[in-house]
């Protein structure tokens, strides 16, 4: 009984040959980050695919496309929001150039900085963004078709993009919104470095939700 098992053994360690080897550690997971922060650029080289690092970088990015202190100015009809997605007070509507209607524009109270006892957030150039630059309930997929697109863009390259985020004085008040509001997560400077590692590893979007099953 003992030569059979013997045998068997061998015959089945024969016929498979070599073992196989073994397949590359997998990339560690992404360290844990504290509330309201950013990966830097350098931890998204775990993930070799190309077009998956893309995607990756812009997910990080779109947490602070998706923050409050963004998509409040991007809604997709004529009314901006505040605080955490609710509609502005008093009501205001967008206007022929995203900047108010007459007697109720936005500078009627918003000026070039915060006015901190007043509460009233400020920065250079208040106003909405495009109606074709909408992002308020769109999913991840249509926010990237859409910022790449230059006839829903304003017309921009994806460079121009890019120093938009990372340079844009009222982007940057995302980053310094006074009182008590939450700040966009991360720097602007981090922001700015994912977007451009976005585009240097070809711009790739994120598959719609229904796709992506």
């Amino acid at each position: 009984m003992g030569i059979v098992r013997y045998v068997s053994m061998a015959a089945a360690l024969g016929a498979c040959g070599a073992p196989p080897k073994p397949s590359p550690p997998e990339p560690p997971p992404f360290v844990s980050l504290p509330p309201n922060a950013l990966r830097e650029v350098h931890a998204f080289d775990l993930i070799p695919d190309r077009s998956a690092r893309s995607m990756a970088l812009f997910a990080e990015a779109s947490k602070v496309l998706l923050h409050p202190r963004c998509v409040n100015c991007h809604p997709s009809d004529d009314r901006p929001r505040q605080r955490n997605g609710e509609p502005h007070v008093p009501p205001v509507e967008r206007g022929p150039d995203d900047r108010g209607i007459a007697v109720l524009e936005c500078s009627s109270c918003h000026t070039s900085h915060n006015a901190e006892l007043a509460r009233v957030p400020g920065a250079p150039k208040w106003h909405l963004a495009p109606r074709s630059m909408a992002w308020f309930g769109k999913d991840l997929a249509d926010i990237c078709t859409q910022i790449k697109d230059k006839t829903r863009n304003g017309g921009k390259t994806l460079a121009e993009i890019v120093d938009h985020v990372a340079h844009d004085e009222l982007v940057a008040w995302g980053w310094a919104p006074g009182a008590d509001r939450e700040p966009a997560p991360g720097t602007q400077a981090q922001a700015g470095a994912l977007f451009q590692a976005w585009v240097d590893t070809g711009a790739a979007c994120p598959p719609k939700p229904t796709e992506a099953r």
